[in-house]
């Protein structure tokens, strides 16, 4: 472990952090990682339902964090939350592509209204806080050149991917005139335990993970020769960790993506061999997918590297092992309503 890497993790001991989404898929392993450094951790999520939200996720920490469920579309909640904070990692979110679609409106007041609205919180009644919001790769759309850096030009290609660009500038606009400092991390494809896996509406991954595990067909779309890049959550974890601690990251936005691309095909296979169950189709894409599909996709997350130092540790086959082992001894929990 390098100095750098100390000084980031020594920084949040003791340190008042508060997460939105906290009980979600990433804000529930961040919030591992915030105590097991020694920092006063507040989760905030409003447990909508099929959003991710669900307390089992923090059930091993459950008495070394607070929890307040609340909305983050609720102004009153959030002007009060925000107060004695000194950083906020902005997780909250509707990240469905397919949802946003069919509820533009509902996609709108979360990922814009609400961010517009905890972001005001923040300038009347903790100007001094760090904002750390979750962005995502969706924001690029189709893109022009591979690997996307941050330089390519943002044009999504749904309501969601609109919406979200709409909630990052947002974020850029309020730390670059108004003093409340925030950046944004770009995720590609997160993946790995405490991941919502009751439906397939919030990414392939997870769901592919479930049916290999039940021993169930995967369908693929096409002919499988789709890339994309994944980010095992411990490593997406770090990556706010280290954006959190560091002043660099100020009014910036930044990509977070995996060590290699991987087509479609090659991942299915992969996770049929680690899980050892499964099998795989090919299968026409779904006109209402492909209307708002983005090709392949990769990210060039060099900037943040250079940034931050960070890098991700864990392998494709590695982190599909542990996600697989988790949810082969915690299912349960994650098919039952949260």
């Amino acid at each position: 472990m390098t100095e750098a890497s100390v000084r980031y993790r020594d920084f949040y001991r003791g340190r008042r952090v508060m997460v939105t989404g906290g009980l979600g898929f990433i804000g529930s392993s961040l919030a591992h990682h915030l105590v097991d450094l020694g920092a006063d951790v507040l989760l905030v999520d409003g447990m909508i339902p099929d959003y991710g939200g669900n307390l089992f996720n923090i059930a091993d920490i459950e008495g070394r964090v607070r929890v307040n469920i609340s909305d983050v579309r609720n102004d009153a909640a959030m002007a009060v939350l925000v107060r004695d904070r000194e950083l906020i990692f902005n997780l909250a979110g509707q990240v469905s592509h397919i949802d946003s679609m069919r509820d533009p409106y509902t996609d709108l007041d979360i990922n814009c209204r609400a961010q517009l609205s905890m972001l005001e919180a923040c300038r009347r009644h903790n100007p001094a806080v760090r904002v750390v919001f979750a962005g995502t790769r969706q924001v690029y759309g189709r893109p022009e050149r591979l690997p996307v850096d941050e330089r390519h030009l943002v044009r999504p290609m749904d309501v969601n991917g609109v919406n979200k660009a709409a909630g990052e500038y947002y974020h850029l606009l309020y730390s670059n005139v108004f003093g409340v400092r925030a950046c944004s991390l770009r995720l590609t494809n997160v993946y790995g335990p405490r991941q919502l896996i009751k439906h397939n509406r919030q990414g392939f991954i997870g769901w592919f993970i479930r049916l290999a595990i039940e021993g169930a067909e995967i369908q693929v779309y096409g002919d499988g020769t789709q890339m994309r890049d994944f980010v095992f959550v411990d490593d997406a974890a770090d990556a706010f960790l280290r954006a959190g601690a560091c002043s660099g990251c100020d009014g910036e936005v930044f990509n977070v993506g995996g060590l290699e691309p991987i087509s479609h095909r090659d991942l299915v296979a992969m996770l049929i061999e680690v899980a050892g169950s499964g099998s795989m189709r090919y299968v026409p894409w779904p006109p209402e997918k492909q209307r708002i599909d983005i090709g392949s996709f990769y990210s060039d997350s060099s900037k943040f590297t250079g940034t931050t130092g960070w890098r991700p540790a864990v392998t494709l086959r590695e982190g599909l092992g542990r996600t697989v082992a988790f949810y082969r001894a915690n299912m349960p929990h994650y098919l039952e309503a949260a």
